[in-house]
């Protein structure tokens, strides 16, 4: 499955992005209620209910008998269980737009296992695209002489969660090579990552209150989530991984434009603004290659 489909990786990508961005001011309500882990679980809950309640219409049987379906289980071992909660941790220490900025560092990732492992073409739009994250996720990443309310350690946590949701998209499109199923990719991951995110919370001590006034605000994530890994499945379907994954990247913008128009977001500073302007003109180089 290689890329030149038309339009549709593009307009599917970005449908993602949009949703993934959605999905992070959605979920920045329902933290002040309870804990990222405990918000992850409900997150992925309602994504893999959502799911499950809409799979006699896309399942076919003979899915479960590919020997691909192991490599679609493996995804849900870190994505989106490990990968959402830090993802959330992140949006918690650092808000929701340098979250979702930093977590612009995917199109690094993205090229080297395209590039490396999937064999994809490398161009100088790539290149360029490329130097421009890197130098958005540096001005986000320099403290300067500005008071944050956040430790520098922090800046991990979204960066992290940027390469395991990659990898997991290299590893759904090898999967997909076998069986062709969007959904189906969506189905096992979140089936996977439901069953370890449950076992965790009944394990904690600490774990927050799942019944909280935040419980809307993480079930609609949940819900947004859900539907932009069905648009990233299905746009890495007939897209290449190093532009689909650049594309996708492209949240922040996403994630500023609703913060400031939808949530009146507050605390973006003309660093953060200059980050994304870097940020995400290069991920839109990366997507001409």
């Amino acid at each position: 499955m290689s890329g030149g489909a038309g339009p549709w990786p593009v307009a599917l990508a970005l449908a993602a992005a949009f949703l993934f961005g959605l999905g992070i001011q959605l979920t920045r309500p329902g933290l002040r209620h309870t804990d990222s882990r405990t918000a992850a679980l409900i997150q992925i809950g309602t994504a893999c209910a959502v799911y499950w309640l809409a799979s006699p219409a896309f399942l076919q049987r003979w899915y479960w008998l590919e020997p691909a379906i192991a490599l679609l289980a493996a995804i849900g071992l870190f994505r989106p269980f490990i990968s959402a909660n830090l993802a959330l941790a992140g949006t918690r220490w650092l808000g929701p737009t340098v979250s979702a900025t930093l977590s612009s560092t995917a199109p690094l990732f993205g090229l080297a296992l395209g590039v490396l492992v999937l064999g994809e073409a490398l161009s100088v739009e790539v290149a360029a695209g490329t130097l421009a994250v890197m130098a958005g996720v540096a001005v986000l990443s320099s403290r300067g002489r500005m008071q944050r309310d956040w430790p520098v350690w922090a800046l991990l946590l979204p960066v992290g969660a940027a390469f395991l949701r990659v990898l997991a998209q290299m590893l759904a499109k090898i999967g997909m090579e076998s069986i062709p199923s969007p959904f189906f990719v969506g189905l096992v991951g979140y089936s996977v990552s439901f069953a370890l995110a449950l076992a965790t919370q009944r394990g904690r001590q600490d774990a927050g209150p799942v019944r909280s006034p935040g419980l809307p605000w993480l079930m609609l994530a949940g819900l947004c989530y859900a539907l932009a890994i069905l648009a990233l499945n299905s746009a890495l379907v007939c897209g290449d991984l190093v532009a689909v994954s650049p594309i996708v990247a492209c949240q922040p913008f996403f994630s500023l434009l609703l913060g400031r128009l939808l949530f009146r977001e507050t605390g973006i500073d003309t660093r953060v603004v200059l980050g994304v302007a870097l940020v995400v003109p290069g991920v839109v180089l990366v997507s001409l290659r």
